[in-house]
């Protein structure tokens, strides 16, 4: 075949006559009615999800039933059927940031911010909190209805250091950056000093520069998305007592594309890191 495609000057595939012609795939309307009332029931529980982490959590769902998965482009030719998408982000970043945060382990670098919740009887709630930079789980938080302080920060550091390096650990067992922004609780000398004394390498971002902490950033915006604004926000009360079930939530059931659209512990697991 090769030496009649070189006499006649074509290419070989040309000359190549498939066996049985190609036919052309039709989706199985039953199979997708199926999939798209499930992808219903994961889009009515978390609105804020588009088609990728809404396949992610289908999959998980199905794996454990024992169905096969779907693809990521059929969830999406169903989410469009039904009118499930979400509507595209059109927005252009305004500065580059050429950095990289990203750890290829856990425990290498830990990042740091906080947040507000404002609820409806114009209360506040401040929130800090401590996430991986490898695996993205949210170590720690600190919460409650007045601003942080240094020491604020400091039972964070210490709760995150117990958290992965566990209980009753004063130190950490090799050296972890602790990398924040340049707020005043973190620059504080006494936080500075604990994160010292913790084994930390404590860091700070440049000013006016949030990418240099994009991941922290970037989940304050995944949090609020969804989990604070689809949720009721009575009192600061009656959110303090929901967060631990929402950053739970996030680490057990958020897929991350990152991390391959599995959850932070996910992730952790099948990587066995401690």
């Amino acid at each position: 075949m090769s030496a009649v495609a070189r006499a006649l000057a074509v290419a070989r595939s040309t000359l190549h006559r498939p066996l049985s012609p190609r036919q052309p795939r039709r989706p199985d309307a039953q199979a997708d009615a199926e999939v798209l009332n499930e992808l219903k029931a994961v889009v009515g529980q978390r609105a804020t999800y588009g088609y990728r982490r809404a396949c992610a959590v289908l999959n998980r769902q199905r794996r454990t039933a024992g169905k096969p998965g779907v693809n990521h482009k059929r969830a999406y030719r169903l989410m469009r059927q039904g009118r499930l998408l979400l509507l595209r982000h059109t927005g252009k970043p305004t500065r580059t940031h050429q950095g990289q945060v990203v750890t290829l382990k856990s425990n290498l670098r830990w990042c740091s911010d906080g947040f507000e919740v404002r609820c409806w009887n114009g209360e506040r709630v401040h929130v800090a909190f401590s996430l991986d930079c490898c695996d993205r789980e949210a170590i720690a938080f600190q919460a409650d209805a007045q601003p942080p302080t240094s020491l604020t920060i400091q039972d964070l550091m210490a709760e995150t250091l117990e958290a992965r390096f566990g209980p009753g650990i004063a130190k950490a067992t090799h050296p972890v950056e602790w990398l924040s922004d340049n707020g005043p609780v973190y620059t504080a000398k006494d936080t500075r000093d604990f994160g010292l004394s913790l084994g930390l390498r404590v860091c700070t971002t440049p000013s006016y520069s949030p990418q240099s902490n994009g991941m922290a950033e970037a989940f304050v915006k995944t949090f609020k998305r969804d989990y604070v604004y689809v949720n009721e926000l009575h009192s600061a009360a009656h959110v303090l007592v929901q967060l631990p079930a929402w950053f739970d939530d996030y680490n057990r059931c958020h897929p991350h594309r990152g991390l391959k659209m599995k959850s932070p512990r996910e992730f952790r697991t099948a990587n066995s890191q401690p």
